[in-house]
């Protein structure tokens, strides 16, 4: 297979024009959701000189997904989730452009960013489910999910790298309101995508169940099947114990490494382009075979990394651990929702993907506060050394656990 083959390969979902529309509008979105995820942090920081309020911040923006989001799965299952997505996009772009408004025109407060970070959680939380479960509505051949899954986590972690350095640039020169005014606009690209679909929905058997009981279905239905009960706890615990070890990067920075600002700046880079290389190896994949393997690896990969990262005093071996850590990251998430979505029927596939978003997403607050606790208690390298350790033996509860069911 020669260079131009395997390009094709890699970008084999693109094939399909709905998912095409969706990958280009979503590029452009989540760029402008990075700026803004900066300019709120740069914002906040501030207008109040508190990094308690940065983690009060993200914990409120984050806290509706483990409330709402097992809720939204129930409605992705019973509404037209191509519908749900245009007005979870609309409603974001309202908050960003309000949120530019009240800053360009010198009016905002504190209060009101706290208002509007609970808002955008409790989108995102209906936004999440339909959007994971939509994707097999887009892509023409279902043997193409899974590439559209790494491709999805590859056009993130791109917008990662992109949007924090051109916020910083914006910031400097405009302040922080433009970051909002771009995000806001570039919601347009996303829904534009969505309207311009066509779609065959599939017919959604009308439900008389209660909410409750549809969910509670959901529940059982993914931890009687041991597979995704398994990927569901260890996405759980590596979020809670793995991923927070971003928000004692600052730490690492000026204490740690004796940096400052720029230093902060390389070691973010160099896990975003650890997730970058994943997202590329992901993508080069062929269906999901052996996909429970590379997590166990890649877990480990992960935990370990943060491990080496805890002992590490030199600013380019830092960085070299951060490159894994990022890499280990990036494909056992990944993976483990492409194992998710290629085993579950689809008339639970927004149920069980709320589940794993909750697992994803709804443990990384408590995961920060356990974080911060650590490290004010023993130091933040222990701290960290701590989360690598808990990941390294989570990754033993797939070790056992069989992928026959996945071709």
């Amino acid at each position: 297979m020669n260079l131009s083959d395997n390009f094709k390969h890699m970008f084999r979902a693109l094939k399909s024009r709905n998912y095409r529309l969706f990958f280009i509008g979503q590029g452009i979105s989540l760029t402008g959701t990075w700026m803004q995820q900066m300019a709120i942090c740069w914002l906040i920081y501030r207008l109040t000189k508190s990094p308690f309020m940065l983690g009060f911040v993200g914990f409120l923006g984050n806290i509706p997904t483990l409330i709402f989001t097992p809720f939204a799965g129930v409605l992705a299952d019973r509404m037209n989730k191509h519908r749900m997505l245009i007005v979870t996009q609309g409603l974001a772009m309202v908050q960003a452009l309000i949120l530019a408004a009240l800053i360009m025109t010198g009016k905002v407060e504190v209060w009101q960013i706290l208002v509007f970070a609970i808002f955008l959680g409790i989108v995102a939380a209906f936004d999440a489910p339909a959007r994971h479960a939509f994707i097999v509505e887009m892509v023409g051949r279902k043997e193409d999910l899974g590439n559209a899954i790494a491709l999805n986590s590859l056009v993130f972690n791109a917008a990662r790298l992109i949007g924090p350095s051109m916020a910083g640039i914006l910031v400097a020169l405009f302040g922080e309101g433009i970051c909002f005014l771009f995000n806001g606009l570039s919601y347009i690209a996303v829904i534009a995508a969505l309207l311009g679909m066509h779609i065959t929905h599939r017919v959604i058997v009308r439900q008389d169940k209660h909410i409750m009981q549809g969910l509670k279905e959901g529940v059982n239905y993914a931890f009687s099947h041991k597979l995704i009960r398994s990927i569901l706890l260890l996405t759980g615990l590596v979020s809670m114990m793995g991923m927070s070890y971003v928000v004692l990067m600052p730490v690492f920075a000026k204490d740690v490494l004796r940096g400052d600002a720029n230093t902060l700046g390389l070691l973010m880079g160099s896990t975003g382009l650890g997730a970058l290389i994943g997202a590329f190896f992901l993508a080069s994949r062929n269906g999901t075979k052996e996909l429970n393997r590379i997590v166990f690896l890649t877990t480990n990969i992960f935990g370990f990394g943060l491990i080496a990262f805890s002992f590490s005093r030199v600013l380019w071996l830092s960085m070299l651990t951060l490159l894994f850590i990022g890499f280990g990251m990036m494909v056992q998430m990944s993976a483990n929702n492409m194992i998710i979505q290629a085993i579950v029927h689809d008339d639970k596939r927004g149920r069980v993907m709320s589940l794993f978003m909750v697992a994803f997403m709804g443990m990384v607050p408590f995961g920060c506060l356990i974080a911060g606790a650590l490290a004010n208690r023993f130091g933040a390298p222990n701290a960290i050394m701590a989360s690598g350790l808990f990941c390294a033996a989570g990754s033993f509860l797939l070790r056992n656990t069989k992928h026959d069911t996945v071709a």
